[in-house]
């Protein structure tokens, strides 16, 4: 990679479930002055979802038991704890507001539902499969501008005793979303032995940085100038919870910790 690249924001309409994210992602390039082959495309997975109408009217949602009993505890709207309830493999914990929940290997505050950004009485999902939205709209923006991308779906998170969130990969294509560093020479000559570079979500962070996370209207950024290569890479990857550091110590703690709805 090189040291000098720019990052900048696309600001398009509001994104409406149904509506031509890629159109208006177009648009919002050509307005820059149109993508260029390496240019890495993050787009919010809010807006992704939107579009593709993963949306849930709380209107419609009865709230079960289990839901009540958890909204009482950690001081949440029943419906909504139902919506995260059915986006979980299971739940960790919580404080208030907000549950901890294990969804498609990942940690997640709330399985990643999401009440900003959405329209009133809504709630947002993750994309069904990040992965392949990434996919699809790098081959749809090729087969429409010729240009070859690499597009990453970003998402917020906030990270262990930190305060604030910053951004991360959930999905990728067109670049490796880890480089392994595993084998070079540190400053001094020993080898790197464990060390794994998240370069999706290093990006997806730079892409946080101009998208904002309230009314700027600007669902996704161009990262231009990092001289990646594009490639026909897919996907991000997730560790199993007695691997990672952190929930390796609670698991340790407490072996059932991930086998709770």
């Amino acid at each position: 990679m090189t040291a000098t690249f720019t990052v900048t924001g696309l600001k398009t309409p509001i994104i409406r479930q149904g509506d031509d994210l890629i159109s208006a992602l177009i648009d919002a390039g050509n307005a820059i002055g149109g993508f260029r082959d390496g240019d890495v495309l993050v787009v919010a997975e809010n807006a992704v979802a939107t579009a593709e109408g993963s949306v849930v009217a709380l209107r419609d949602v009865t709230p079960s038991p289990r839901a009540c009993d958890l909204a009482a505890i950690y001081d949440m709207d029943p419906r909504a704890v139902e919506v995260v309830l059915q986006q979980s493999d299971c739940v960790v914990g919580g404080i208030s507001g907000f549950l901890l929940c294990l969804t498609n290997g990942t940690l997640l505050p709330n399985a990643g539902v999401d009440a900003s950004n959405a329209p009133p009485g809504c709630l947002v999902l993750l994309p069904k499969n990040p992965d392949a939205s990434a996919e699809g709209i790098r081959i749809a923006i090729l087969e429409r501008t010729g240009r070859a991308l690499a597009v990453i779906i970003a998402d917020s998170r906030t990270h262990a005793m930190r305060l604030g969130c910053s951004g991360v990969a959930i999905g990728c294509s067109g670049i490796e979303a880890v480089h392994d560093e595993r084998g070079r020479a540190d400053l001094f000559g020993k080898r790197l032995e464990v060390t794994k570079q998240a370069v999706a979500d290093n990006i997806a962070s730079a892409a946080e940085l101009v998208m904002g996370e309230a009314d700027e209207c600007m669902p996704a950024a161009v990262i231009r100038g990092l001289g990646l290569g594009i490639t026909d890479a897919k996907g991000v990857e997730s560790i199993e919870p007695s691997a990672c550091l952190f929930m390796g110590v609670a698991l340790n703690a407490n072996p059932s910790l991930f086998h709770r709805k």
